[in-house]
């Protein structure tokens, strides 16, 4: 099997926002208690934050964190989570079935984001929320002082004000399995009031209004257009959601990025319609603020309790795969997904995986996330790919081996990423940087094995992990090197 890749310098999609490399924590299972959060663990810091948790955020480079839903959003009175701990109420989330102590709110959370080298996406609830109680959160915490929600915050220590530049205006509110699910129209009309007091009391702020919680709902994309035609005049960004998963054909999995693909596309389509249709001069921007791999078909019921082990799947190398395809998809719509967020960050479905009164290990995703992360920030290039095809069952004729390009200007290196989606063939491979003048290969790692089921584990941490591969040299900026079966590579190039 042969492919070719061609980048030049002047072939330019747009530039990489750093928020493109988010994440997501909700209070839902581990992912706060015993997650970020366990007082009493040997790493843990004087507010209780594990320390091995922050570093491997910190490694991660994560732009924001989305906070603090999810389904547990729409049901979720900010003002529970503020204030001395042991006067905060203890509550039903009614969205996952637990018992919410509050032990952790909005105060505790921006100082773990500081900690963490991250910020905040906050999220205000539109679902048994009111738009007043948006702007009241608003003025809590980005209005410096001197009206009685930002003294309540200075009297509950923190003076200087947060700062908190981006706001998702309630999740997925499409879906009905959402308490205090609206439709469209009424959610159109909600949001927009709310982001009219969000953006009077802080008009730096900007606002993310829900999109499809998925392009497989049958409102796809019509509610989209109704929310925007309401929202877009006032709105900064919608946030479109899609998660994958492995129903048993390999192929299919492994082309995920086909179908994320169309979804960008067709919201993109989506929002450009009403930009003509309200004869508006701003091009609306996408929030991916949810994107992963979730088993949704495991998910089993549990008992009312604080912290329950639920939705923890056990990433193998092939999700760790299938995951690759949809980062490079991500780079390859740079110039309109300015924000997205892995769902989510710790325990519950996740990179990071920790274990109450143990250590912490690295899941098979979380190298493709961080490669990204790392070394995909600055111009998206427009990759010009010849490659061979396979047929899927799901989504017919699809590339066999996908790409992404970045230059980083300031340090003159060209990245390419790759993924071989084919299980049984080698793939030769011809890299074109004959526009970039003088080049030299000077990293290149890979993310592959034998066994596809592979996973890390607290015993075994370092399993599946990407491994150094060897440098080639390159005539005139042309460089062909293999690129293994079922593999995800990384190829660095510093430019003249």
């Amino acid at each position: 099997m042969k492919s070719k890749v061609t980048l030049v310098k002047e072939f330019k999609i747009g530039e990489v926002d750093n928020n493109l490399f988010s994440s997501f924590i909700e209070h839902l299972g581990r992912a706060v208690y015993t997650g970020i959060y366990e007082p009493g663990h040997e790493t843990a810091d004087e507010q209780g934050f594990r320390k091995d948790v922050i570093d491997f955020v910190k490694d991660l480079k994560v732009g924001l964190v989305r906070y603090p839903g999810g389904n547990f959003l729409s049901g979720y009175n900010w003002k529970d989570g503020i204030g001395p701990k042991d006067k905060r109420p203890v509550r039903l989330d009614r969205a996952w079935h637990t018992i919410e102590p509050n032990e952790i709110g909005i105060d505790e959370f921006v100082d773990w984001a500081k900690k963490s080298g991250t910020e905040v996406l906050a999220a205000v609830n539109m679902g048994t929320g009111t738009p007043q109680d948006a702007g009241d959160m608003v003025e809590y915490c980005n209005y410096p002082s001197g009206t009685y929600w930002s003294d309540l915050r200075i009297a509950n220590g923190h003076k200087d004000p947060h700062n908190i530049k981006y706001w998702c205006v309630g999740n997925e509110m499409d879906g009905p399995w959402q308490i205090c699910h609206l439709d469209a129209v009424d959610y159109g009309k909600k949001a927009l009031e709310a982001i009219k007091i969000m953006k009077w009391t802080d008009e730096s702020i900007k606002t993310v209004v829900c999109g499809s919680a998925s392009s497989g709902m049958p409102t796809y994309p019509e509610w989209d257009r109704i929310v925007l035609e309401h929202t877009y005049d006032h709105a900064d960004y919608i946030s479109i959601h899609r998660y994958f998963e492995n129903f048993g054909n390999d192929d299919d999995f492994l082309a995920s990025f086909y179908d994320m693909e169309q979804f960008i596309k067709t919201s993109i389509a989506t929002c450009d319609y009403v930009k003509a249709y309200k004869r508006s001069n701003k091009t609306m921007m996408l929030s991916f603020d949810e994107w992963n791999i979730w088993y949704q078909q495991n998910q089993k019921p549990h008992p009312w309790e604080k912290a329950p082990r639920i939705l923890e799947d056990n990433y193998s190398l092939l999700d760790a795969l299938a995951f690759g395809g949809m980062a490079i998809t991500l780079l390859n719509h740079a110039d309109r997904v300015k924000v997205a967020c892995l769902a989510q960050l710790v325990n519950v479905i996740a990179p990071i995986f920790t274990e109450p009164g143990k250590g912490a290990f690295r899941q098979t995703i979380y190298w493709p996330f961080r490669d990204i992360s790392l070394y995909g920030r600055g111009i998206a290039l427009q990759p010009v790919v010849h490659s061979e095809s396979k047929i899927t069952d799901k989504y017919g004729e699809v590339p066999a081996v996908i790409f992404a390009g970045v230059y980083d200007e300031e340090s003159k290196q060209v990245t390419v990423f790759a993924l071989n989606t084919n299980k049984n063939s080698d793939c030769e491979t011809t890299v074109d940087l004959s526009s970039f003048g003088e080049t030299r290969m000077n990293f290149r790692t890979e993310l592959c094995g034998s066994d596809l089921s592979a996973v890390n584990s607290l015993a075994n941490p370092d399993n599946v992990a990407p491994r150094n591969a060897d440098l080639v040299d390159g005539e005139k900026g042309i460089y062909t090197l293999k690129l293994k079966a079922a593999s995800w590579n990384v190829i660095r190039f510093s430019a003249s």
